[in-house]
């Protein structure tokens, strides 16, 4: 009769079995969705590449409302600024907090010797700050601030990349992920757009510049997985920003 009791017992609550690491990952998947996400994106490049566009149709609402349009002689004598858009997003239960970090005057000036320095120092006060509370003895509520992304616009009307192009991503490419984008680019043709992509490619392998790869996929997963994981990879070589 114990024995009996015992097996009903035991089929009867079989999830109450694993109450140990088996569980860890639904655990640590609760805490995380409760908690929410953070994500900082950074966009660069000069005024008119369409950024606040391609970030307002990514997200679906509108960061730059407030944003002043400046004329062609402000733009001139325009410093690079550092200014921060936050949103809270939530989607099937999902709570991300998004901000966008603009990068206003960046290559608008006459000379743009060194421009990408006031970006630069920001990553880095961002990675100092993470390591600071990281090091602390209240890090409950840490908030992450680092740049995870950066969208870096190129312009269509040129050849390839310009020195500042260059030097901008030589100097951030060890510090946060760069996403190269041509910018508008449905004014040019099918053809343009191949060369042009084509060059931009082979200046990026010449100069040593790192840009973002995904991350090789598991050789246990199935065909399907790793096919969609192909097609991602040769988007993200060089993806094309529209102006719309």
């Amino acid at each position: 009769g114990y024995i009996q009791l015992t097996l009903r017992r035991s089929l009867a609550t079989p999830e109450k079995q694993y109450v140990g690491f088996a569980t860890l990952p639904n655990q640590v998947h609760r805490k995380s969705v409760k908690k929410g996400f953070d994500f900082t994106l950074m966009v660069a490049g000069e005024s008119g590449m369409g950024k606040s566009t391609l970030v307002n149709s990514l997200f679906l609402t509108d960061l730059y409302k407030d944003r002043k349009l400046l004329n062609a002689e402000e733009r001139i004598n325009q410093t690079v600024e550092i200014i921060k858009h936050t949103v809270d997003i939530e989607e099937k239960g999902v709570k991300l907090k998004l901000t966008i970090v603009d990068t206003p005057g960046f290559g608008d000036a006459v000379n743009n010797n060194e421009c990408w320095k006031p970006i630069t120092d920001y990553i880095d006060q961002q990675f100092e700050q993470y390591f600071r509370d990281e090091s602390g003895l209240n890090r409950k509520n840490i908030q992450d601030n680092r740049v995870h992304c950066c969208l870096y616009f190129i312009p269509p009307f040129g050849h390839g990349l310009r020195p500042v192009d260059v030097e901008f991503m030589k100097a951030l490419h060890e510090k946060v992920n760069i996403i190269p984008l041509i910018a508008k680019a449905d004014c040019l043709t099918p053809n343009e757009i191949k060369k042009l992509k084509d060059r931009i490619r082979e200046e990026i392998d010449k100069f040593g510049i790192k840009v973002y790869q995904f991350p090789e996929c598991d050789s246990d997963e199935d065909e399907e997985f790793k096919q969609l994981d192909r097609e991602l990879k040769s988007y993200v070589t060089m993806v094309f920003a529209t102006s719309k």
